[in-house]
């Protein structure tokens, strides 16, 4: 297997030659504008959106072709269940010599494109980022720089280079399986609205072969947007029995909720959460999740990027690390 990338950064002669300019009119028009025409400026400008050059911020202060800065890219970082994730990349990158310096999303794809962009400016030696690119401009221009990249947390059979995740259609699907063994009628969503959410809760629809009362909340989620999860979705079912919740923490506060209501967990209503956060198992009544190992997704991540940049063969790209769903009192 070619262990270098297939793609090669484009350059400022990429962009002049494209530009049909000299490569000092297009570094001017670039750097000092105002001493070049406007028909130029365009010129050079539509060069560079149609090569994908992305100036190297830190070219010619560097001796060195390596950077040892690798960037993570994160949703949010209130989020917990990222947090061992990024923990382990941090520690496995550092034994090797590597830092890590982070960005959030906010969940926006146009927030992950600017923040994207300006990781690349930098050259970092590798990128980490915490689900699927959803931006196909971000996704082609993460090929053009020549960057090693691994996405995480999610599954595709395309990935813009490297890949350590799961399917998310199939946790909706096994927690789904999960709820039709238990015989609940009158089941619930209490979801993100996010991507990868939502495609939990696909699979986890297709499984039960109908469609059922869903709360969509703002992610990131947390306790209150559980709480309100819960007044809406007894407000489409009063005789709800069980709930799936996108995260720990939305379980933790439907069942809350519940609780302030007076309705018992989980003779009256049964909760799953996903992610299994640490305080998952020391609350009473203890939540039901699905454990998914982010510290080895880190870990192995970490190894993608060290080995790409020591020209070492990458045998497996894509990694599934699978998941499982972990019972507790919430459903038991």
């Amino acid at each position: 297997m070619n262990t270098a990338s297939p793609f090669k950064a484009a350059t400022l002669h990429d962009v002049a030659k494209a530009a049909g300019v000299s490569l000092i009119t297009a570094s001017r028009a670039l750097s000092n504008p105002s001493v070049v025409s406007e028909k130029t400026i365009t010129k050079v400008r539509a060069a560079v959106d149609a090569t994908g050059y992305i100036p190297n911020l830190l070219a010619g202060g560097l001796k060195s072709k390596r950077s040892l800065m690798v960037a993570g890219i994160v949703p949010a970082l209130a989020v917990s269940q990222f947090l061992p994730t990024v923990q382990t990349l941090t520690r496995e990158l550092a034994a090797s010599g590597y830092q890590l310096i982070l960005g959030q999303t906010e969940y926006d794809a146009e927030v992950e494109e600017r923040v994207l962009n300006t990781m690349i400016g930098r050259q970092p030696d590798g990128i980490v980022i915490t689900g699927l690119v959803q931006s196909q401009r971000a996704r082609d221009r993460l090929q053009r720089s020549g960057i090693p990249v691994v996405e995480t947390w999610d599954l595709s059979d395309r990935p813009i280079d490297m890949l350590v995740g799961f399917s998310h259609v199939k946790v909706g699907g096994a927690v789904g399986g999960y709820f039709l063994s238990k015989g609940w009628k009158h089941i619930g969503i209490a979801s993100g609205n996010d991507h990868r959410a939502r495609m939990r809760r696909d699979g986890f629809q297709t499984t039960l072969g109908r469609e059922v009362p869903t709360a969509f909340v703002p992610a990131p989620s947390s306790l209150e947007l559980g709480r309100r999860a819960l007044t809406e979705l007894l407000m489409q079912d009063p005789k709800l029995e069980a709930v799936c919740c996108s995260s720990d923490q939305l379980a933790h506060g439907v069942m809350v909720e519940a609780a302030a209501r007076g309705m018992r967990i989980p003779e009256d209503l049964a909760v799953c959460g996903f992610g299994n956060a640490d305080f998952g198992a020391h609350i009473l009544p203890s939540i039901s999740t699905v454990h998914v190992d982010g510290p080895e997704i880190g870990r192995l991540a970490a190894r993608l990027i060290i080995d790409r940049c020591r020209g070492e063969p990458i045998a497996q790209p894509v990694i599934d690390v699978g998941f499982r769903i972990v019972e507790r009192q919430s459903t038991a």
